[in-house]
C-alpha cells in the first residue's frame, strides 16, 4: 500500500518520472539487492496446468429441450445456428472487446505459437493466454465462448438490450464461468452457476417461483404459462368451463420434483441462455435491481416469450434500448414519482413520509403472492394474468403500474413499533417486575383494617402478571393492525390472536376480581389463587418465548401455501449448528438467571421498605388557598408513582448490564479458544511464524515441492518487510535485521538462506525494539499477522484455482489526494497547526524514514548537493516540509506521504491494490516454473503475473460525481489511474436533453487506466450503459453502489469505504478468507439430482465479516473513543454475534456472496430516509432469506473514524437516526415477530437494544430527578425521623416521617445507574487486555478517564437517545457528511451552542436547575455523581473543543456569540440566532410549498411536517404534563407557607408576565416599524428595532426573576423551585402556540425582516402579506422569550467556562488531555500580522470589559438583594401572592 520505489505506482523513485508505469516487482532498493533471495535456477518444473476431466453431464446438449421441441437451437450436424440480427460479432461482439485480455494473449512465444508445444509446459501457457483460461477449448467445455457470445447477441436482438450492456454482461458471465471452472470441471461450473441463479435449492428465482404459486397448473417445461389458476378464476366468472387439474399436480412436493426433473434434463445451451437472459435483464434494471422478485417476474415473462413461436420466428431485430424503454423506465418512473415531483421544471422532494410512499419493498411484495400478480392490469383494463404467458412480455409497455402497487406495510412514525417488534422484551420485563413487586409490596393492596392481605389475594395479585402480559400482547396486536394493511394474506391471524388474548385476559382477571371483592379465606380461594398464579407463569413464559408470529396460528412454520411467501422471504433463517444453539441458549439462560436473581434482591426486595414507608406517610400540615389539603394527601402517592417508574426503568437497565458482562466474557473466552488472544506465548508466535506462513498462506498441498519451504517462505517474508520499508514504517537498519539473507554455505561455491534473528531470538521481550521501533505501526502489523496465523484458517487453493473477486468502493466527495496547499497551510484562522506539522507529530518515526529516503533520492539526482554547504542547514527543508526542490515530483512525494496518513481515497486504493501484488507474489512463489519458463525476460514475466492478477481481482471505485469533478479532482483521479492502471472507475455521465424541456439522458460508464484519453482530457468509457433516469433517488451511497455493481466481476464482492486501508500481509490471506464461503470443495454431483441436491442443500454463506483496525486510534481522546467503540463492536461483539447467529452486515469491510446478494436486491437498500443505514438491511435480508453470516478473526483491514467532537456526534446522530428508521421498517417487524427467542434476544441486544438502553439511561436520570425533587419537597416540609449512628430511633419524635429507607433506596439507585453507565467501559478494557496485555489496557483506560472521556460518553448517550426519539417522532433522517479531518480547529461557542442546544444543552440546563433544588432540599453525598453527569451534559461540547480555554480566543468567542444572537434581521445570514430559531420549529410547523429561487431558501432543509398525533403527544400533552408535575411540586411547598399565599397566582404572574411584557413591546414596535420603516431607506432600521425588542426581552426576564427573588424572601431553594416551574410553564406555552397557532414557514426569511422593517409588500408573500403580521406577532412573542432564554443560557455557560480560562497554563493542560501530545510537542499559537494583533487586542480589551461587566451585574442581581434582606423590609405581608 505504501510508497514504493520506482515502478511501485505510488511516487517516483526519480524526480523525472512522476507517473510511474514500470515493473512493480523489480528488485528491492539498491542497498538491498544483494540480500534478496532468488529462485535456484534449474530443476524440473512442476506441472501446473489444471486437468479437467470430462463431466458425465457435459454432453447434455443432445437431450431434448424441456418444451419437447427438437428444432431451433442446434443444427442437425450439432453446430450452432447463428441467429440473424444487427450484432454479428466483429466490433459489436462482446468478445471483440478485448481490453480485459492480457497483452500476453497476443504473444506467440519464441518463434511463434507453434513452438510453444515443444517447451515444457507449453500447452499450459498457450491456454493461459486465453482471455478466460479455464473456459478454453482444450478444457472440455460444454459451449465455447463464441457460442456463448452468440447467445448474448441473439438475446440482444430479440429483446432490445443495449449493446454495451450486452458486452458487459457477456464479460461478467465469462468471468464467473472462468472463476468456477478454475476449480471444478467446466460443466460443473455451468451447472452450479445455473443452480445458484435459476434452478437450485437456494436460487432466489426458484424460491420465488414456488412462493408465488406459479407451479399450480404450470407443468414446468411444457406450458410455462404462469398464473394460470388466476386466469381460470376469471374464466369461471365469465362462465367458461376449464379442465380440472389432477391433485398430484397441485401438491408442492410433486411440483418441486417436476421442477428438478426439468432442470436436470435442460441442455447446456438452455442453461447458458437462461443465465444470459437473467443477467441481461438484471444488467439494465437500474432501480429495479432493488426489487428482486419483480425482476424474477420480468425474467419469467421474458423466458416464456423467448420460448414462444412468435419470438423464434422473428427475423427483424428489435430496436436497441427497447427493454430499457418498455420494461425498466415505466417502473423506474413509478418509483421516482413516489418521492419526487416536478416544480418549475426541477425535481423536488415530495412532502411525504414513508407511510405514504409505495417504496421498493411494497413494489417487491406485490410479486410474492398470486393475488398481487393478478392486480397488474393493462391500459385496456385486461389483467396481465389473462394474457397467455408467452405474450406477457410484449405487453409490459402497456401495464399501468400505478394501479397495481399499494402499501404492504405502513412505516408510520410511532413508538408502537417498539411495542410490536419487541413485545417479548416488554412482556418479559414488565410482567416479571409486576410479580416481583406485588409480592414484595403487599401494603399497596392491604386494607387499613388488615395487617396483611389474605394469602389467596396475594397469590392472585401476583398472578396478575399474566394479565399484564396479555394486555401488552393485546396492545401490540392493536398497533400491528395499524401497520399491516387489512388485505388478503395479512390480518386473519391477527383477529385470531386478538380473540385468544382477550380470553387469556379474562381468565387472568376473573379470579382476582372475585377474590378481591369477596376476600375469602377458605382453602378453595387459596387453591384458585395458586392455580391462577401457575397459569400466569405459563402465560408469561409463553408470551415471552414464543414469537407473536407463531401465537395462536403459526405463520412462520405453518404448512399452508398461504404463508409460503412470507416464510420464504422473511423467515428462512439459517439453522445454527447444535453447538451454536446450545451456546446461544446457554448464554441467555446465564444472563437472565443472573439478572432475575440480582434484580429480585437488589431492586425489588430492597424496594419493600420504601413502599411501606411511602404508603403509610401522611402530611396534615399544609393548606393551599386553592387546593386545600388535597395536595398533602396525594403528594406521597405522586412521589411513590414516580419511584415505581424509576424502579421499573432500572429493572430494564439491569438486563443490558448483564448482557454486556456475559457477552464480553463469552467473546473473550471464544477468543482464547480460537487463539487470537495475546495470552499465547509471545515467543512461540514468532518462532513458528515461518512454518505457519508455509502451511497456511501458501497453497502447498497443490504444489509439487521442488524447493525447500525456507526458499518459498523467505520470498513472502521479504516482500512483507520491503513493503513496510517502502511505506516508511521501517528504517534500513531494521530491514537489514529482518530480511532473509543469502550467505555462503559450508560447502564450497554454494549459497544458502539465513533466517533473520527475529525468528530465533525472542526469549527476551526487550529485544523487540532491535527489530521494530517501539510501539510502531510495523510492530503492530507484524504482531497481528503472527498472532492471526495461530488460528484455524481454511486451506487456500492455488492462485490459478482461486475464485475471482471485486473490491467495490463508493465515492462521493471524499478527498482523493491532499493538495500541497492543504498540507502546508493552516485550514483557517482558528487552526493552530498545518496538517503536515500535525502528521509529523503523530508519526515521527515514519517522517524520519521518509526524509532519509527523500534525501537519498535527492543526492542521487542530477543536482547533487554542494559539498561546501552546511549539512545541517541544508537538511532543514527536508525535515520541515519533506522537500527542498519545489518541482512537482518532489512535492508529490510529500503529498502522498501525508495522504497515506490521512483518510483519503488514495490511501484506500493503494491499500487494496495490495491484493494485486499479493496475487502476483503468491503466483510467482507457488509456481517457480513460471519464472523459469520466462527466464531472464522479466517484462514477459510481469505481463503474465499481471494477467493472473487481473483475472482474479478487480477494484471498482464508484465515483458518482466524476463527470462533474473540479480540475483538481480530475488531476488527482488521473494520478490514481496512472499509478494503478487496472483501477476501474464507474461514474454517471449525463447528456443534455434531445429536446427542450425533456429529461437529460444519464449513463453508467466505466473507465480504467488503459482507457483512451480523448482530446478534452477525459477518457473513453469501456462501457456506457443508459439508465432510465437519475439513479440517485435515495440517500446516495446505496444508489451509487447499485449503478456500479453491474461492473463487478467474479463470485465475491468486498465492500469498502473511501476511508479504509489494507496491507500486503493481510492481502496474502485473501484465499483463506474466500474459503470461508465454503465453496472450494464443491460436490461433483449434479445439483439437480437427488444426491446432488442433498449435498448442495446447506444454507449458503452470504456474508463474511472481517475485523477492522481503527488507524485513527491514539489521535487524541475523541479519536481514541471513536476507535474504541468501533473496535469493541466490530471485533468483540461481532465475534459472539456471528457464532450465535445474530451478526448482520455493517458495510465495510465485509465480503459478500455476489450471486446470493445481487439476486436478492443488491448489496444495500435505497429508499430515501428509511434506508439511511443502507448496509444493515442487506444483512437483515440475507438472514431472513437463508444466508449465513460469518466473521473472521484472522484478517483485518484498516479503517479511519471521525476525530472531532462534532463529527463523531454527527456520525452518532446518523447512526441513531438510522436506527429510528430501522425500527419503523418491515425487516424489524419480521425479525422481532418471527425469530426464535434466543436469536431474537441476540439480535435485539446487539442492535436496537443498545439504543433503547441509551434512551432508558437518560429516562432513568430524568425520572430520578423528578423522584428526588418530590422527595425534596417532602424532606423540606416534614419533620423527618432521626436515628443514631448505630441505627437506633431517637425517642420523642412523635408524628415524624420515617424517610430513611427511602434515602437508602436512593443511594442504591444511584449506585445502580453508575454501574450501568460505567459498565460500558468493560468491553474496551477486556478487548485491550486480551489483545494487547494488561499494561496497555490499564494505560488506555487511564488515559480515557484522565481525559474526561466519561463526560463525552454522557453527552453522546443523550445525543443518541435524542436522535432515535426525534426520528421516531418527526423523521428527517438524512445522510450527514461527517468529515474525517483532524480535529485541530477551534469551533466558535455560537456554532457549538446552535448545534447542541436542542438535542442536549437545554435538557442539561433544566436538569441542572432541578439538581440545584435537590441539593438544597435533600443533600446526599451520592448526588455528586449526578452533578458530574449533568455538568457533562451542559459543557461537553466546549470541554472537547480544541483550545477552548485560550483566554484571548475566549473573549473573541464572546463577541461572535453576541453577533450571532443579534444578526439576521436586516439581511439573511447563514449563521444567526433567528435562523437557528426558525429551523428548530420547522419540524413542527413544516414549510410552505417550495418556491425555487430565493437564496435564503438554501438554509432550509426538506422536512415534512410532523403528524398531528405526534404534535398532540410531544408538543402539547408531554410539556403540559411536565409543567403540571413541577407546578404541583411548587404549590405543595408553598402550601406550608405562613401566612397563606396563592401559589398558583404567584407562579402564573412570574411565568406569564414576561410573555405579556414582550407582547406589549412588540405591538408598539410593530406600529413604529409599519409607519416609520418605509420612510427609512437605511439598511440598519430593522436591526435597530430588533435590537430594542431583544434588549427589552432580556431586561424583562431579569426584572421578573428579581421579582420572584423578592417574593420568595430570598429563600434560595424556593426561588429555584419557582424558576423550575416557570421554565416548564413557559416552555409548555410556547410549544402549544407553535403547534396550534403558527402556520407553515416560508422557506425564505422575508417575513422576519418585514416585521422589523415594516416593508410587507414585494417580499414574495402575495396576498398573505395581510395575514402574516398576525401570525408573525405570535411568532415574535415566542421568539422574544426564547431569545432571552438563550441569552441567559449562553451567558451562564460562558460564566462557567471562563473560570478555567483564567487559570495560567490550563489551556496547555487541556490541549495535552484532548490531543494526547506532550507539552514539548504542543501545537503552537497562531502567528498574526502586526495589524491583526492590534485588532485582536482592541477586540479583547473592549469585549473583555463588557463580559466582566455583565458577569458582575448578574452576580450583583443575585447577591445584593440576598445580602440586604436583613436591612430591607418590603412589607409584603398583606399581599396574597
Amino acid at each position: 500500500m505504501a510508497y514504493q520505489q520506482q515502478g511501485q505506482g505510488h511516487y517516483p523513485a526519480r524526480p523525472q518520472d512522476p507517473y510511474p508505469q514500470g515493473n512493480p516487482h523489480h528488485a528491492p532498493p539498491p542497498h538491498l539487492q544483494s540480500q534478496a533471495p532468488l529462485y535456484p535456477q534449474g530443476g524440473d518444473e512442476s506441472g501446473s496446468s489444471d486437468e479437467f476431466h470430462r463431466d458425465p453431464y457435459a454432453s447434455e446438449e443432445g437431450i431434448l429441450r424441456a418444451d419437447d421441441s427438437q428444432d431451433g437451437f442446434y443444427s442437425s450436424g450439432g453446430g450452432y445456428a447463428h441467429p440473424q440480427g444487427p450484432f454479428q460479432g466483429g466490433r459489436d461482439s462482446p468478445a471483440a472487446f478485448s481490453d480485459y485480455e492480457s497483452s500476453s494473449a497476443h504473444y506467440q512465444g519464441p518463434g511463434g505459437g507453434a513452438n510453444l508445444g515443444g517447451v515444457p509446459g507449453g500447452p499450459s501457457y498457450a491456454r493461459m493466454r486465453e482471455p478466460y483460461p479455464a473456459w478454453s477449448n482444450e478444457a472440455d467445455i460444454p459451449l465455447s465462448k463464441e457460442e456463448i457470445e452468440d447467445v448474448f447477441i441473439d438475446l440482444a436482438n430479440k429483446f432490445g438490450f443495449q449493446r454495451d450492456s450486452m458486452r458487459n454482461m457477456y464479460d461478467h458471465l465469462m468471468m464467473q464461468l472462468d472463476s468456477r471452472a478454475s476449480r471444478m470441471s467446466p460443466n460443473q461450473a455451468l451447472l452450479t452457476l445455473h443452480a445458484d441463479y435459476i434452478g437450485g435449492e437456494h436460487a432466489n428465482y426458484r424460491k420465488w417461483y414456488f412462493a408465488a404459486q406459479l407451479d399450480l397448473d404450470d407443468a414446468i417445461g411444457l406450458a410455462n404459462n404462469g398464473v394460470a389458476r388466476l386466469a381460470r378464476k376469471a374464466s369461471r366468472k365469465a362462465g367458461v368451463k376449464s379442465v380440472a387439474t389432477p391433485a398430484s399436480v397441485k401438491t408442492l412436493d410433486s411440483a418441486k420434483q417436476r421442477w428438478q426433473q426439468a432442470m436436470l434434463q435442460m441442455s447446456a445451451y438452455d442453461r447458458v441462455r437462461q443465465l444470459a437472459l437473467y443477467l441481461l435483464c438484471w444488467g439494465e434494471a437500474a432501480q429495479v435491481r432493488f426489487v428482486p422478485e419483480c425482476l424474477c417476474f420480468i425474467f419469467k415473462c421474458a423466458d416464456d416469450y423467448y420460448r414462444s413461436p412468435e419470438c423464434q420466428n422473428r427475423v427483424e431485430p428489435v430496436p436497441e434500448g427497447l427493454y430499457l424503454r418498455a420494461v425498466v423506465r415505466p417502473l423506474y418512473r413509478f418509483i421516482r414519482d413516489q418521492g419526487y415531483e416536478v416544480v418549475d421544471g426541477v425535481f423536488v422532494r415530495r412532502e411525504r413520509d414513508h407511510e405514504e410512499i409505495i417504496g421498493y419493498d411494497d413494489i417487491n411484495q406485490l410479486f410474492w403472492y398470486p393475488e398481487g400478480i393478478a392486480r397488474i392490469v393493462l391500459t385496456d383494463k385486461t389483467r396481465l394474468v389473462d394474457v397467455p404467458a408467452s405474450q406477457r412480455f410484449m405487453k409490459f409497455d402497456k401495464i399501468e403500474w400505478h394501479k397495481a402497487f399499494f402499501k404492504t406495510y405502513f412505516e408510520r412514525r410511532s413508538f408502537g413499533h417498539l411495542l410490536v417488534n419487541f413485545n417479548r422484551i416488554w412482556v418479559l420485563h414488565i410482567s416479571i417486575y409486576w410479580m416481583y413487586t406485588s409480592y414484595n409490596s403487599p401494603q399497596i393492596y392491604t386494607r387499613e383494617d388488615e395487617l396483611n392481605p389474605p394469602a389467596a389475594l396475594r397469590w392472585s395479585v401476583v398472578a396478575l402478571g399474566g394479565a399484564v402480559a396479555s394486555v401488552i400482547q393485546l396492545a401490540a396486536t392493536l398497533f400491528e393492525y395499524s401497520y399491516v394493511p387489512t388485505t388478503w394474506n395479512n390480518t386473519s391471524h391477527l383477529l385470531r390472536r386478538m380473540v385468544a388474548l382477550l380470553i387469556c385476559l379474562g381468565i387472568m382477571i376473573g379470579p382476582t376480581v372475585w377474590i378481591a371483592a369477596a376476600r375469602p379465606t377458605s382453602n378453595a380461594a387459596l387453591i384458585v389463587g395458586i392455580v391462577q398464579f401457575v397459569v400466569a407463569v405459563i402465560l408469561v413464559v409463553t408470551f415471552s418465548v414464543v414469537p407473536s408470529g407463531r401465537l395462536f396460528g403459526d405463520r412462520v412454520t405453518g404448512k399452508s401455501r398461504k404463508y409460503l411467501a412470507s416464510q420464504t422471504f422473511t423467515a428462512s433463517y439459517p439453522k445454527l449448528s447444535i453447538a451454536q444453539r446450545i451456546a446461544s441458549i446457554g448464554l441467555w439462560v446465564l444472563i437472565f438467571g443472573c439478572k432475575l436473581t440480582e434484580s429480585y434482591f437488589f431492586l425489588t426486595l430492597s424496594f419493600e421498605n420504601p413502599v411501606r414507608v411511602m404508603t403509610g406517610l401522611r402530611d396534615t400540615t399544609c393548606n393551599d388557598s386553592l387546593f386545600g389539603s388535597a395536595l398533602c394527601r396525594y403528594q406521597p402517592a405522586f412521589t411513590l408513582a414516580i419511584m415505581f417508574c424509576m424502579d421499573l426503568c432500572l429493572f430494564f437497565l439491569d438486563t443490558f448490564l448483564w448482557y454486556v458482562i456475559w457477552n464480553t466474557v463469552y467473546s473473550i473466552t471464544r477468543s482464547f479458544s480460537i487463539g487470537v488472544s495475546i495470552w499465547t506465548p509471545w515467543k512461540d508466535i514468532f518462532e513458528r511464524l515461518p512454518k505457519r506462513i508455509y502451511a497456511k498462506i501458501l497453497a502447498t498441498s497443490d504444489m509439487e515441492i521442488k524447493y525447500k519451504p525456507k526458499v518459498l517462505v523467505s520470498q513472502i517474508w521479504n516482500a512483507i518487510i520491503i513493503s513496510m520499508y517502502r511505506e516508511h514504517l521501517l528504517s534500513i537498519d531494521h530491514v537489514q535485521r529482518l530480511l532473509y539473507h543469502q550467505v555462503l554455505s559450508d560447502q564450497d561455491g554454494k549459497r544458502t538462506l539465513r533466517a533473520p534473528m527475529f525468528f530465533i531470538s525472542q526469549d527476551d521481550k526487550g529485544m523487540k525494539t532491535e527489530f521494530f521501533p517501539d510501539k510502531s505501526e510495523a510492530s503492530r502489523r507484524i504482531s497481528f499477522f503472527a498472532q492471526s496465523l495461530t488460528t484455524a484458517v481454511p486451506e487456500p487453493l492455488g492462485v490459478d484455482a482461486m475464485p475471482t473477486f471485486t473490491v467495490l468502493t463508493p465515492h462521493y466527495s471524499e478527498k482523493i489526494l491532499l493538495s500541497l496547499r492543504e498540507i502546508i497551510r493552516e485550514e483557517d484562522q482558528n487552526t493552530r497547526v498545518t496538517l503536515l506539522e500535525y502528521l509529523k507529530q503523530l508519526h515521527p518515526i515514519e517522517w524520519d524514514n521518509f526524509v532519509r529516503d527523500t534525501k537519498i533520492l535527492a543526492e542521487e539526482s542530477a543536482d547533487l548537493v554542494d559539498e561546501k554547504t552546511d549539512k545541517k542547514t541544508d537538511d532543514i527543508p527536508f525535515y520541515t516540509i519533506g522537500f527542498k526542490s519545489a518541482a512537482p515530483e518532489y512535492t508529490l512525494r510529500t503529498r502522498i506521504w501525508a495522504s497515506l496518513r490521512a483518510q483519503t481515497l488514495y490511501r484506500t486504493v493503494s491499500g487494496f491494490m495490495n491484493y494485486s501484488k499479493a496475487i502476483k507474489l503468491m503466483y510467482r512463489v507457488e509456481n517457480p516454473e513460471v519464472v523459469q519458463y520466462f527466464g531472464a525476460n522479466t517484462d514477459r514475466l510481469e505481463v503474465e503475473l499481471e494477467r493472473m492478477a487481473r483475472r482474479k481481482f478487480r477494484f471498482v471505485v464508484s465515483m458518482q460525481r466524476y463527470s462533474r469533478f473540479s480540475k483538481e479532482e480530475i488531476e488527482n483521479t488521473e494520478f490514481l489511474l496512472r499509478a494503478y492502471p487496472d483501477l476501474q472507475i464507474a461514474y454517471l455521465d449525463e447528456e443534455r436533453p434531445r429536446k427542450e424541456g425533456g429529461e437529460p439522458r444519464i449513463y453508467s460508464a466505466l473507465i480504467d487506466g488503459h482507457s483512451e484519453i480523448l482530446p478534452d482530457g477525459r477518457r473513453r468509457p469501456k462501457f456506457r450503459i443508459e439508465l432510465p433516469g437519475n439513479p440517485i433517488l435515495g440517500d446516495g451511497k446505496s444508489d451509487n453502489q447499485n449503478h456500479a455493481v453491474v461492473f463487478h466481476r467474479g463470485e465475491y464482492i468486498q465492500l469498502i469505504d473511501a476511508n479504509q486501508d489494507n496491507y500486503l500481509e493481510e492481502c496474502l490471506k485473501i484465499r483463506n478468507v474466500l474459503g470461508e464461503f465454503e465453496d472450494y470443495q464443491v460436490s461433483p454431483h449434479n445439483p439437480y439430482t437427488p444426491e446432488g441436491a442433498k449435498e448442495h442443500g446447506k444454507h449458503p454463506v452470504a456474508i463474511v465479516g472481517a475485523r477492522e483496525y481503527i488507524f485513527s486510534e491514539n489521535i487524541g481522546i475523541l479519536g481514541d473513543v471513536a476507535a474504541g467503540k468501533e473496535q469493541t463492536f466490530g471485533t468483540l461483539a461481532a465475534r459472539s454475534m456471528a457464532y450465535l447467529g445474530g451478526k448482520l452486515h455493517y458495510g465495510h469491510p465485509d465480503f459478500l456472496n455476489a450471486i446470493f446478494m445481487t439476486t436478492r436486491g443488491g448489496v444495500s437498500k435505497a429508499q430515501k430516509g428509511l434506508h439511511l443505514s443502507e448496509d444493515i438491511y442487506a444483512g437483515m435480508l440475507a438472514n431472513e432469506r437463508g444466508g449465513r453470516i460469518k466473521h473472521t478473526e484472522y484478517y483485518q483491514c484498516g479503517k479511519g473514524r471521525d476525530l472531532g467532537f462534532g463529527t463523531i456526534l454527527n456520525f452518532q446522530t446518523k447512526v441513531s437516526s438510522g436506527m429510528g428508521e430501522q425500527m419503523l421498517s418491515r425487516e424489524y417487524y419480521y425479525l422481532g415477530t418471527q425469530l426464535p427467542m434466543d436469536r431474537f434476544l441476540t439480535f435485539y441486544y446487539g442492535h436496537p437494544g443498545f439504543h433503547i438502553n441509551n434512551i432508558l439511561v437518560i429516562l432513568s436520570v430524568q425520572l430520578f430527578m423528578y423522584t428526588l425533587l418530590y422527595l425534596g419537597t417532602l424532606n423540606s416540609n416534614l419533620e423527618i425521623c432521626q436515628y443514631t449512628n448505630s441505627g437506633q430511633f431517637i425517642a420523642g419524635q412523635g408524628g415524624c416521617a420515617n424517610l430513611i429507607p427511602v434515602y437508602d433506596w436512593i443511594k442504591r439507585c444511584i449506585i445502580s445507574i453508575f454501574i450501568v453507565f460505567f459498565i460500558a467501559f468493560l468491553p474496551l478494557f477486556l478487548q485491550e487486555l486480551t489483545e494487547r496485555g494488561l499494561i496497555r489496557a490499564v494505560v488506555r483506560l487511564g488515559k480515557h478517564f484522565l481525559s474526561l472521556s466519561p463526560f463525552f460518553e454522557v453527552f453522546a448517550t443523550q445525543i443518541s437517545s435524542n436522535s432515535v426519539i426525534n426520528n421516531l417522532s418527526y423523521g428527517g433522517a438524512r445522510y450527514i457528511a461527517t468529515g474525517r479531518g483532524f480535529a485541530t480547529t477551534r469551533i466558535s461557542f455560537a456554532l457549538l451552542y446552535a448545534r447542541f442546544a436542542g438535542p442536549a444543552l437545554y435538557l442539561g440546563l433544566r436538569t441542572l436547575l432541578m439538581l440545584l433544588y435537590i441539593s438544597l432540599s435533600l443533600w446526599i453525598s451520592h448526588i455528586i455523581y449526578f452533578w458530574l453527569s449533568i455538568f457533562a451534559l451542559c459543557t461537553a461540547p466546549f470541554i472537547f473543543n480544541p483550545h477552548q480555554f485560550s483566554l484571548g480566543d475566549f473573549v473573541i468567542d464572546y463577541r461572535e456569540f453576541l453577533r450571532w444572537m443579534s444578526r439576521g434581521n436586516s439581511r439573511a445570514h447563514a449563521n444567526s440566532w433567528i435562523g437557528y430559531c426558525r429551523l428548530s420549529r420547522t419540524k413542527v410547523t413544516g414549510f410552505k410549498k417550495k418556491r425555487i429561487g430565493h437564496p435564503s431558501e438554501k438554509l432550509s432543509p426538506d422536512t415534512p411536517r410532523a403528524r398531528w398525533k405526534t404534535i398532540v403527544l410531544n408538543e402539547i400533552l408531554l410539556p403540559l404534563a411536565l409543567a403540571v408535575i413541577l407546578t404541583v411540586a411548587y404549590i405543595y411547598v408553598k402550601s406550608h407557607a405562613n401566612p397563606r399565599i396563592n401559589a398558583l397566582l404567584r407562579i402564573a404572574v412570574i411565568a406569564l408576565g414576561p410573555i405579556g411584557f414582550n407582547a406589549a413591546v412588540l405591538l408598539v414596535l410593530f406600529f413604529v416599524s409599519l409607519f416609520a420603516g418605509p420612510l427609512c431607506s437605511g439598511g440598519k432600521f430593522g436591526s435597530v428595532i430588533a435590537g430594542i425588542a431583544h434588549v427589552a426581552s432580556v431586561l424583562g426576564m431579569v426584572a421578573f426573576f428579581e421579582f420572584l427573588w423578592v417574593l420568595e424572601r430570598w429563600d434560595l431553594s424556593h426561588a429555584v423551585l419557582g424558576l423550575i416551574a416557570t421554565v416548564a410553564i413557559q416552555r409548555c406555552i410556547f410549544k402549544i402556540l407553535i403547534a396550534c397557532i403558527i402556520s407553515r414557514e416560508y422557506k425564505h426569511d422575508e417575513v422576519n425582516r418585514a416585521w422589523w422593517t415594516g416593508k410587507w409588500y414585494g417580499h414574495g408573500m402575495g396576498s398573505s402579506a395581510f395575514t402574516q403580521p398576525a401570525r408573525e406577532f405570535v411568532v415574535k412573542t415566542c421568539e422574544m422569550s426564547m431569545f432571552a432564554g438563550d441569552f441567559a443560557c449562553g451567558h451562564f455557560l460562558l460564566f462557567l467556562l471562563v473560570i478555567p480560562a483564567l487559570i495560567p497554563g490550563f489551556s496547555r493542560l487541556h490541549a495535552t488531555a484532548l490531543l494526547w501530545l506532550r507539552p514539548s510537542r504542543q501545537i503552537r499559537g497562531p502567528v498574526y500580522s502586526i495589524k491583526q494583533q492590534s485588532m485582536r487586542k482592541k477586540i479583547i480589551f473592549k469585549y473583555g470589559i463588557l463580559f466582566a461587566c455583565v458577569y458582575a451585574f448578574v452576580l450583583a442581581a443575585i447577591i445584593v438583594p440576598f445580602a440586604l434582606k436583613g436591612s430591607v423590609d418590603l412589607a409584603l405581608d398583606g399581599v396574597n401572592l
